[in-house]
């Protein structure tokens, strides 16, 4: 479970952050870009570098106004980036993107305690991803943002434009529907979704973002 550094630690380094000192920016971009980019890949496909790249730049931009604790300053990235996305769709015409073959070179994220996380901790994530891209649309893009980014319900409902009540449903079945799959595969996980058989990325429903900490 990935345990949050205490606020006075993030708030000295969003301070050095925000004041231009590289390594403190570097800081929070390692802690936060390898579940961006997981996010990015199951509901962009291999679009998601680029996306990640644009996230990051209006977070840049963005960041001496930016005012809130390290959870908060999450939950505006994955904002930023869920933004991109539906900018990024629409400028495509809805195309399907192409998923990422490989996510071999991203560490691993540490995710939240949650009620099917044995689900996830059995596989690579590799071969999480590409489950989780089987799921419906809102399923995958929720159990992201709460599984592997290690958003809360509320964050996670006001960055989809949801209730925090059909969030945690979503959530439930979602992983529910994975640990079915997983216990079905019981002794062959890996290789259980054959290369040639990568789920294409999820078209995610229309943006609502209820409130964000920064522009």
């Amino acid at each position: 479970m990935r345990q949050p550094m205490p606020d006075p630690s993030f708030a000295a380094l969003l301070q050095a952050a925000q004041a231009g000192e590289e390594d403190a920016f570097a800081t929070l971009w390692r802690d936060v870009h390898p579940a961006l980019l997981r996010y990015l890949r199951v509901i962009a496909g291999d679009a998601a570098e680029d996306l990640a790249s644009e996230t990051w730049l209006h977070v840049i931009r963005g960041l001496d106004r930016f005012r809130g604790d390290e959870a908060g300053f999450r939950g505006w990235v994955f904002t930023v980036a869920r933004s991109k996305v539906v900018d990024w769709r629409r400028y495509e015409g809805r195309r399907p993107a192409q998923p990422l073959a490989h996510d071999a070179e991203l560490p691993a994220a540490p995710h939240p305690a949650d009620a099917a996380d044995d689900a996830i901790e059995l596989l690579e994530t590799r071969e999480a991803l590409r489950l989780i891209g089987q799921l419906p649309a809102e399923q995958a893009e929720i159990i992201v943002l709460r599984v592997i980014a290690g958003l809360d319900v509320d964050q996670v409902a006001r960055i989809v434009g949801k209730r925090p009540g059909t969030v945690r449903v979503a959530c439930h079945r979602g992983l529910r529907r994975l640990h079915d799959i997983l216990i079905s595969r019981a002794g062959s996980l890996t290789g259980a979704v054959p290369q040639g058989e990568s789920p294409r990325p999820r078209e995610i429903p229309p943006f609502g973002v209820v409130g964000r900490d920064a522009t």
